[in-house]
């Protein structure tokens, strides 16, 4: 089997699991969460051998595969991995089982339709980032409303409505606009070359060549549908509610992987479709970055919900990816891509230990809690490792992505703001306190659980069991790998990376759109081409 049917085994496994799972009984629940378990696994395991096969020298789309969908409308089945997404799938495929396995006791009631719910939003949340097709990107990201709000909606909390309905209205909202905007950009290029093409890198080209205040609009547009899934203070209020009600499985594929569709959207169309009003505006959004980074650090030291302060905490830790975007240059670039990976096994992690104590105690008030340390041992261990790697402790991934972000931000200059303009230093010294307000929650959340006099509802309750530690053990063992050895995942997006940079601070060449081929032969993403 070649690798580009490898990739798409990968993308479509889920769907294959739902199959199955339609063919097991009701009542075999056990058979269930297993054989959802192993797709799962199996899913994972594909992904590490593409990740192994992926070359980092190859600046194109690998293991592409291109099929005419609704060819009239230009519109192809168009599927690959590049610098840009390959840890964030690779991140994505690792939850999938630890979220499978973290809802074997969690979840009791339809336990095959909740198993279904997350293969397929395993199956939307792949295919978003391995779309390379305008059209297939926008089918993908609608269709992840659906899998979260039935998990949210039928097995959260008491608010469960209110939360999930937030969600999807918030979400509905930025997607509509998100929507027009596709279809002026696709329209402007048929208009401009005779070519209909939804392909990303033919749309690159005919983005940069409008005027600057179609740009800005269109930037706008597709902005608030990404800000919104970030989420970007003032477009944030919805996600302290979902986290809250969603069950643990919800919350971990809500923080680990969810979250990233926004800066991961920035990153792959926002700002390289629109590159003049991306300079534009790159101030203001640098400024609302730094301002959701202090925001919601602040909002997570006053919380006493456990789940909330680490809800608030995702909105301060993803302003970090946004400031790191908006730098234009390679150090922030790259710490931004870690910073999202990083966030993505850390908070996992930090809402699967919520869960766990949730299970035994029933509540999530930190003040019936207190000197956990003496009745569940290995618990406080795990939880002190991932506050640490949350508050960026070195030899952690938070230390690599933040610390990378912050190089980058000092070392940011916007060009119409003139040499020495005090803006990006400004926001820059702002970020740092963001880290020493991030130590202070954090610490403060661990010293209130984990150490004090001892206090738990319903004592006494049992340590992590087996299937709990190995959980946390491989979300750990993630979190140091990629903070020791950060070079060769950074190697594999280095060149992601420059095209970036070079998409947002250049204009691109005015080739004739004609000859942006509908061929794809090659591998050159400024070519607007693709790989066999």
């Amino acid at each position: 089997m070649s690798d580009a049917s490898l990739l798409n085994l990968v993308l479509f496994l889920p769907v294959i699991g739902m199959a199955l799972l339609l063919r097991v009984p009701t009542s075999r629940e056990d058979m269930i969460r297993g054989l959802t378990f192993w797709v799962m696994v199996v899913q994972f395991a594909l992904c590490v051998w593409l990740y192994t096969r992926f070359d980092a020298a190859d600046p194109g789309l690998q293991f592409a595969t291109r099929l005419p969908w609704i060819a009239d409308w230009g519109v192809y089945y168009l599927i690959g991995l590049d610098g840009y997404n390959v840890l964030l799938v690779l991140l994505t495929a690792f939850l999938g089982p630890l979220v499978v396995a973290s809802a074997f006791t969690a979840v009791t009631r339809d336990v095959k339709l909740f198993y279904s719910m997350v293969l397929l939003i395993q199956f939307t949340m792949v295919g978003t980032f391995l779309a390379q097709d305008l059209f297939l990107f926008y089918l993908f990201w609608e269709a992840m409303l659906i899998p979260m709000f039935l998990i949210i909606g039928i097995w959260g909390g008491e608010r469960r409505i209110y939360a999930t309905l937030k969600f999807v209205l918030y979400t509905a909202f930025g997607s509509i606009l998100m929507l027009a905007a596709l279809i002026y950009l696709v329209v402007s290029l048929q208009a401009s070359s005779g070519i209909t093409s939804f392909a990303f890198a033919d749309l690159y080209r005919a983005g940069a060549e409008l005027p600057l205040d179609v740009q800005v609009i269109l930037l706008a547009a597709f902005g608030l549908s990404f800000a919104i899934k970030v989420p970007m203070v003032p477009l944030h209020t919805w996600l302290p509610d979902a986290h809250v009600e969603a069950p643990t499985a919800g919350s971990v594929i809500l923080a680990g992987v969810l979250l990233k569709m926004g800066t991961y959207g920035f990153m792959k169309l926002g700002f390289p479709l629109f590159p003049q009003a991306t300079q534009l505006l790159a101030p203001v959004i640098a400024t609302l970055a730094v301002i959701s980074i202090v925001y919601g650090a602040c909002l997570a030291l006053v919380q006493t919900d456990i789940k909330k302060i680490i809800a608030y905490s995702s909105i301060s830790h993803l302003g970090y990816v946004m400031l790191g975007l908006t730098t234009f240059n390679l150090l922030g670039i790259q710490g931004a891509v870690m910073q999202m990976v990083s966030h993505g096994l850390v908070a996992g992690g930090l809402f699967l230990m919520v869960g766990m104590v949730y299970e035994r105690c029933h509540t999530r008030d930190l003040a019936a809690y207190g000197g956990l340390a003496r009745i569940l041992p290995v618990y406080s261990v795990f939880f002190v490792i991932l506050t640490l790697a949350s508050i960026g402790l070195p030899t952690t991934s938070g230390f690599t992505g933040e610390f990378l972000v912050l190089l980058g931000a000092f070392a940011a200059g916007w060009p119409q703001l003139g040499q020495g303009d005090a803006l990006p230093l400004t926001l820059a010294v702002v970020a740092v306190s963001g880290v020493v307000l991030g130590a202070l929650y954090m610490l403060w959340l661990a010293q209130r659980l984990l150490f004090g006099a001892t206090r738990a509802p319903h004592q006494p309750f049992a340590d992590l069991n087996g299937r709990e530690r190995a959980i946390l053990a491989a979300i750990v063992v993630a979190v140091f790998a990629l903070g020791l050895f950060p070079n060769e995942p950074m190697h594999k997006t280095e060149l992601a990376a420059r095209h970036y940079q070079r998409l947002v601070t250049a204009a691109p060449a005015k080739a004739p759109m004609a000859a942006l081929s509908h061929s794809h032969e090659g591998g050159n993403p400024d070519e607007g081409t693709f790989p066999r």
